[in-house]
């Protein structure tokens, strides 16, 4: 998954939802709660949310520039169950975890792969959902394993996401057939357009975009070499508390049964 625009949404709001962009909007959604500060007047803590809005369907914005998706969703959800309230902050990936350096978040939600490397700089809630990088194909062209991705030209990725990771293993660091991206609604225009050969990037998300645009003929295909994946809400290094409180509300709301009401409605095939 615009920029710096804060977007205020209720523990009650439903609404919808790596991994990134940077492209802006100048639109914002009215607050749900103005007061400066709730946690004053509402006796319950208050969790600042940076997200980027760019990678449906976990995050992504809708026509009234309203932050949805999965992650936005499930994060409602435990809010409500752990007596918590949450902002989000529509935030371009790459500054959204200086933004939690800074202090400007609390936590970052935002389809974010749990990495040994990102460990070193920031603690991760338990796991809330396994992805895999998958290669998106358009009809013209046949990728089947790691040799036949090689023989393309030019493979696209968004930058900084484990897809670009991925693409970095298989082709290099430095290697020409890489060509990235700033988000994946732009990555995947260009797999479109024929301006790459291949798209790399987070199965949940490719399969959003190839059932949202059956009619372009575009397939995906599921790579060995491509390790398994597992989202989590990363918080900053050594913050127990809001670590704990994700963990124990995300735990409720698996336990109550919502978290695969959720799963269904975004992910149900």
């Amino acid at each position: 998954m615009k920029l710096n625009q804060w977007f205020t949404v209720s523990c009650a709001a439903m609404a919808l939802a790596a991994c990134g962009g940077s492209q802006s909007s100048g639109n914002t959604a009215p607050p749900v709660a103005s007061s400066a500060n709730p946690t004053a007047t509402t006796g319950e803590k208050v969790l600042r949310i940076g997200t980027n809005a760019e990678f449906a369907p976990f995050e992504s914005l809708n026509e009234k520039q309203e932050i949805q998706g999965f992650d936005i969703d499930l994060l409602n959800e435990m809010a409500k169950v752990g007596h918590f309230k949450v902002e989000f902050k529509h935030t371009p990936w790459d500054g959204i975890f200086a933004s939690l350096d800074n202090k400007d978040v609390d936590a970052v939600a935002s389809a974010v792969t749990i990495t040994d490397d990102r460990k070193k700089t920031m603690d991760f809630s338990e796991p809330y959902y396994k992805i895999t990088q998958v290669v998106l194909i358009p009809p013209s062209k046949t990728v089947k394993n790691v040799d036949d991705l090689k023989k393309l030209p030019k493979v696209g990725v968004v930058s900084g996401q484990t897809g670009d990771l991925a693409a970095q293993k298989i082709f290099g660091a430095t290697s020409p057939n890489i060509a990235r991206f700033d988000t994946v609604t732009l990555l995947t225009k260009e797999v479109e357009n024929g301006g790459v050969d291949a798209g790399i990037s987070d199965s949940a998300v490719i399969a959003n975009y190839i059932k949202n645009n059956t009619n372009k003929g575009f397939s995906m295909v599921q790579i060995p070499d491509f390790q398994e994946e597992h989202y989590g809400f990363a918080v900053r290094k050594g913050d127990t508390e809001t670590l704990n409180l994700l963990n124990d509300s995300l735990k409720q709301v698996r336990e109550s049964g919502k978290y695969a009401e959720l799963e269904n409605k975004y992910f149900a095939k």
